[in-house]
């Protein structure tokens, strides 16, 4: 599969933008760590935003362009998971200790 697979369109870019604002608007925090993301950092930075994808791109390359498939991350937390599925939470709490 090429490196880029279904995020090389103009409509994949301007999704991204559009995404990119709307998270530094809500300031959402990257979904793998939980960590604030400092948007006024820019790629290549490490703890830039980055927009990863909840279903990989190599096993689900039809959701590239799909808005419900976009999620704020960390560039080094993006990298880090590589192509691996999203993580599994922990579940809800059976009741507050």
């Amino acid at each position: 599969m090429a490196k880029h697979a279904g995020r090389a369109t103009r409509r994949y870019r301007k999704l991204k933008a559009l995404f990119r604002d709307l998270c530094e608007r809500q300031q959402r925090p990257c979904w793998l760590c939980g960590q604030p993301i400092d948007y006024t950092l820019r790629y290549p930075h490490d703890d830039s935003w980055s927009l990863d994808h909840r279903w990989p791109l190599a096993t689900h390359r039809h959701l590239a362009e799909d808005p419900g498939n976009f999620e704020a991350s960390h560039l080094d937390c993006n990298r880090r998971r590589n192509k691996r599925g999203a993580p599994a939470s922990l579940g809800e709490r059976s009741r507050e200790w």
